[in-house]
């Protein structure tokens, strides 16, 4: 069997397997259950009368506590340092993610670099691109393994994929309704733990068993995310589900474009692009938020499949992987309003609109801009940016490749003027997901779940590191700053 398929052009329409096409009894997907029964504070319902008042806006006396208090004791908020810097909570073997040194106990800015298992990620990328092949399957077989594999373990690695492509009989019958939601992460979050009642052991949290459902997954989430994102659209075009056949032989790459793409087909070069994406995302630390998630849950010693769909669930969070959404809004807002793309002072301008919250969504933010530990660079952003020149000039988008990297110039001094601060702010690869995702014509929604699909690799690493290594349940401390009461019956109690 071939490692990958060498296809340099699109593939006509008669080249292709047929899309199978499936009607709403074959599957709930196409079905859009709404809830009419109102929420309890809508008017329709019961409104929000005085006596409500205590329940909706009691949280605004007890949960907002003083910014004093949390100095006075210490407490490490978001699980972070005074300086910013991180809460040592682990040891880990998978990864690095530097951005800064620690000197005398400051933090001292540094280039960003990206660690994976001992080897840099930049070589990771440029190593198999080099030699014209592939690199996310070495990646995700790096992070799982613990080592880089030999061809012929390669070849086993993406046997095995393959021999999960199929999704489950009768899976699709059960497949998540509501579909037409708002969020493809919320399908796949629930399609992920719909995985778990087609499992004979889902409980099993031995090795073997891991690493199957993490190929499994490998394996299934590029279809299953397209098909929740086709139900939405056949849904609201009142037309019949049309799912993706399954090709063996392809990358993860080449999946996502195959069942994006159906009969238009897509180039080598496409193919090659979001590979570097995937490789970009497969591994960031155990600290950000949907790893941390995992690990959580994965020390409790639950099952995988509530492990990864807890991870999906944080990565949705704008503050975390749905933040390249935001990034590709802002930067529609940004073209529509500067006239000359090209013109320093008039960008500036702008941007100093958006960081002073006059502009766009009037947060003060400029999206893909700073990072949590990157200071001076973020070395996934150089690799993109070096990667994405080549198919910009391709699709005739250097203009818009250009705007984007005048906004990460020009940022970092209309921050420090905004905001008096010469704190280093760099550009952070969401600056660039959207950009690179439209040029392959990966629909917005699509955006985040593809990023799920590579973060999966670095998921059941941390899993598996936590499983095996750790072996503690992580319980971390609140301190109580509540005072006692005395118990007083109900007949006694003010409104």
């Amino acid at each position: 069997m071939a490692i990958f398929s060498s296809h340099l052009t699109p593939r006509s329409a008669r080249e292709r397997v047929a899309r199978r096409i499936l009607s709403t009894n074959d599957t709930s997907a196409l079905l859009s259950a709404t809830d009419i029964t109102p929420m309890p504070s809508d008017e329709a319902a019961l409104g929000r009368p005085v006596e409500s008042e205590g329940l909706y806006e009691g949280y605004a006396k007890v949960d907002k506590l003083p910014e004093e208090m949390f100095r006075e004791y210490d407490v490490k908020r978001g699980l972070r340092n005074a300086d910013g810097s991180g809460v040592l909570v682990g040891l880990t073997t998978i990864s690095d993610v530097h951005g800064y040194n620690k000197v005398d106990g400051k933090v001292v800015p540094d280039e960003g670099d990206l660690i994976i298992r001992g080897y840099h990620l930049e070589d990771l990328v440029s190593q198999t691109h080099g030699a014209g092949r592939f690199g996310y399957e070495e990646i995700a077989y790096l992070l799982i393994s613990g080592r880089l594999p030999s061809a012929g373990e390669l070849a086993d690695f993406n046997a095995r994929i393959d021999s999960r492509r199929e999704l489950p009989t009768g899976y699709l019958s059960l497949f998540p309704r509501t579909t037409e939601s708002s969020s493809v992460m919320n399908v796949l979050a629930r399609s992920t733990l719909l995985l778990y009642a087609f499992d004979e052991c889902p409980d099993d949290t031995g090795h073997q068993h891991e690493v199957d459902v993490a190929l499994s997954l490998l394996a299934r989430l590029p279809r299953i995310a397209a098909i929740a994102h086709e139900a939405s659209v056949s849904a609201r075009a009142g037309e019949k589900l049309l799912v993706p056949p399954v090709r063996e032989g392809y990358s993860m790459a080449e999946t996502v474009l195959d069942v994006l793409r159906g009969a238009d087909g897509f180039t080598r070069e496409e193919a090659m692009m979001l590979d570097v994406m995937l490789m970009l995302h497969a591994e960031h630390g155990g600290g950000n938020n949907s790893t941390f998630t995992c690990r959580v849950l994965s020390s409790s010693g639950t099952d995988a499949y509530s492990s990864y769909a807890a991870a999906m669930g944080s990565l949705k969070g704008p503050k975390h992987g749905g933040a390249n959404s935001k990034v590709g809004a802002m930067i529609e807002d940004v073209a529509a309003h500067v006239e000359r793309w090209d013109d320093d002072d008039e960008l500036a301008s702008y941007l100093e609109k958006l960081a002073t919250k006059q502009a766009f969504d009037q947060t003060g933010l400029i999206y893909g801009m700073g990072h949590a530990v990157y200071t001076k660079s973020d070395p996934r952003a150089r690799l993109v940016r070096r990667y994405a020149r080549n198919l910009a000039a391709t699709k005739g988008c250097e203009d818009k490749l250009a705007l984007i990297e005048g906004i990460e110039r020009l940022t970092p001094e209309v921050i420090h003027g905004v905001r008096g601060t010469n704190k280093p702010i760099c550009a952070n690869i969401d600056l660039y997901t959207g950009f690179v995702y439209s040029m392959l014509g990966v629909p917005a929604d699509l955006y985040t779940p593809i990023f799920a699909m590579a973060r999966l690799a670095g998921w059941t690493a941390h899993r598996m590191e936590e499983l095996y290594g750790c072996g503690r349940i992580i319980r971390p401390a609140y301190n109580s700053v509540v005072g006692r009461k005395d118990y007083v019956p109900i007949e006694e109690r003010g409104e």
